[in-house]
């Protein structure tokens, strides 16, 4: 089966579309605001169980985990706020009742909310519809707005996922990193619009799957600019940059965050958009 979802086409063959206030380099920041319960095994870990053994509870990753929550989060927070750069956070649901001093924090600093699942377990063909909808009205019931764009955990999908989020509301998903573009999804309920997000700029990929040195975030984005730089004649693209806040609120990468954000507030080409202003620039550009 090839991608029953998004036509192939080469991006080279796409429309030169309009630039956003006529900046090309359109740039996301998406803070992966996350729960993780404390009687689950946690995956993606730091430290390996003993023996190879997982064993519950979890604390050694579990706390690196809360860390995050605790002490990474505000450092985040606070350079974005210093810069004035608003953030996707791309939150468990469960966070607003279990840590509702982080859910308010997001809300105060007029992030953009979007559905992360409840915790971090991906979904299920049996309980996807359920999980999606309930997220949704937990978000909408705290924020007082829907979440309009999605991430699961993991990227995990079921091949009904698409259709699923379309029929619950949400106007985009940001699990398919197949383009620089958006571009435009089938789904049974209609088009829905998928928002770039990134491999290889993720966090998670660098430092916890590669083990790579605190500079590497910083040392690809620079090298990603200078290519950008040479394809802006095709028209605009989009620069994703997730941030975990128990990846990169640590002491040792945070100051690398304020100097990624710094590279680019220097350009002049550079919007920084949260998901949901992407998805309404490109559908004003490009119809369905």
């Amino acid at each position: 089966m090839s991608n029953p979802r998004i036509p192939f086409q080469l991006s080279t063959n796409r429309p030169n579309l309009p630039p956003p206030d006529g900046k090309p380099t359109i740039v996301q920041v998406t803070v992966a605001v996350e729960y993780w319960p404390f009687d689950e095994p946690v995956p993606r870990k730091i430290v390996s169980g003993t023996h190879g053994q997982d064993h519950l509870p979890d604390v050694a990753n579990y706390s690196w985990k809360e860390y995050g929550l605790r002490c990474g989060f505000p450092r985040i927070l606070k350079v974005l706020q210093d810069r004035g750069i608003r953030a996707n956070a791309c939150m468990s649901a469960g966070i607003i009742d279990l840590y509702p001093d982080v859910a308010e924090a997001c809300l105060k600093a007029d992030w953009e909310f979007q559905g992360h699942c409840i915790h971090q377990k991906g979904l299920t063909a049996e309980d996807e519809a359920e999980v999606i909808a309930e997220s949704r009205d937990r978000i909408e019931a705290f924020s007082g707005a829907p979440p309009r764009g999605w991430i699961g955990p993991g990227f995990r999908e079921t091949f009904d996922t698409p259709d699923v989020l379309k029929a619950a509301g949400y106007d985009y998903v940001s699990e398919w990193m197949l383009d620089d573009l958006p571009c435009w999804m089938e789904t049974k309920h209609g088009p829905l619009v998928a928002v770039p997000y990134t491999v290889d700029l993720n966090d998670s990929m660098i430092y916890v799957v590669d083990r790579h040195t605190s500079s590497e975030q910083y040392d690809r984005l620079m090298h990603c600019l200078d290519a950008i730089d040479a394809g802006l004649d095709l028209g605009p693209r989009v620069i994703t940059l997730p941030f975990h806040e128990h990846i990169m609120g640590v002491l040792h990468r945070i100051g690398f965050v304020a100097k990624m954000l710094d590279a680019l507030l220097t350009r002049d080409d550079v919007i920084f958009m949260t998901g949901g202003e992407i998805c309404d620039w490109f559908t004003q550009a490009q119809a369905a």
